[in-house]
């Protein structure tokens, strides 16, 4: 049996890589080698690999393991189980892993799912990968700050016009549900903050002195501006929480939080005054 490849090399990505970089690297590898999009002969074995790739390296948990104990964590390559046995979770889609009773019909293999719905979300129309009849499904678009703060869309289903109400806190990929359609959202990105689940991330530059001499500065949030204080000496990259200040959390009463990273400006023109300042600066030892 030939050895599992290493399933940073497989999604091609860095160890360090953050949330973001893994899933975009998944989307991407899974829309190349899907099987109802790709006609090779490797395209079923490869999209496997990268969904199992993404399925560890997605979870905290499973990655620190990985990280540890590399495919051994899992129990690839042995007779038992790992420390985790058979992985199951759920991913920034509807995720299920399953393995085919001995006789089930499968037209790609006894071992082969759809697991985070390819097909569905990106290609339109029933999964071949399911049995039985499919509702109809329909693809919407909306603004950042609508997917945050909730809203209502309208759409033609059977020659009718249906209200679709958009929960606070909605996602990327989140799905929404009536008794004979479903609606798949997708979230436009916001040109200043970013998310990642329910936490909201932003950079935020801050003047050099301000760095060095402390003060106070006003970020933006989700809801209103917040006045922050700022430590003389902060460095750059600095990061700081506020709780509670992330995007609602789908049915829960509770939000994420939202995290500012403090850059430090160098200006690029300065005028012969503050040279001048600097160069003292510079004999002093600062």
């Amino acid at each position: 049996m030939a050895a599992k490849r290493d399933f940073y090399d497989v999604l091609g990505v860095a160890k360090n890589a953050s949330a973001a970089e893994l899933k975009q690297a998944y989307r991407q590898l899974a829309l190349k080698y899907h099987p109802d999009k790709n006609n090779s002969p490797d395209a079923e074995a490869k999209f496997k690999e990268v969904n199992e790739a993404y399925e560890i390296l997605s979870d905290l948990e499973k990655k620190a393991a990985y990280d540890q104990f590399g495919h051994a964590a899992f129990g690839a390559g042995s007779g038992g189980a790992g420390p985790f046995g058979q992985t199951r979770r759920s991913g920034p889609f509807t995720y299920t892993y399953t393995t085919s009773r001995p006789g089930a019909a499968s037209g790609f293999g006894s071992d082969f799912s759809d697991p985070f719905e390819i097909f569905e979300q990106f290609f339109g129309g029933a999964s071949p990968f399911r049995r039985g009849s499919r509702l109809p499904r329909y693809g919407m678009t909306i603004e950042f700050m609508e997917a945050i703060k909730g809203t209502e869309k309208k759409i033609i289903h059977q020659g009718k016009e249906r209200v679709v109400r958009i929960p606070p806190g909605a996602d990327d990929g989140t799905q929404i549900r009536f008794n004979d359609f479903y609606v798949t959202l997708e979230v436009r990105p916001h040109e200043l903050f970013k998310r990642e689940g329910a936490d909201i991330f932003i950079d935020q530059p801050i003047a050099y002195s301000l760095a060095v001499l402390g003060g106070k500065i006003e970020v933006p949030t989700i809801s209103n501006p917040v006045k922050l204080k700022i430590r003389p000496g902060t460095q750059s990259g600095t990061l700081i929480r506020l709780r509670g200040h992330g995007a609602p959390r789908l049915r829960s009463a509770f939000k994420g939080d939202q995290y500012i990273r403090l850059l430090i400006k160098v200006p690029e023109k300065l005028s012969r005054d503050q040279k001048e300042l600097f160069k003292h600066l510079e004999k002093t030892g600062l």
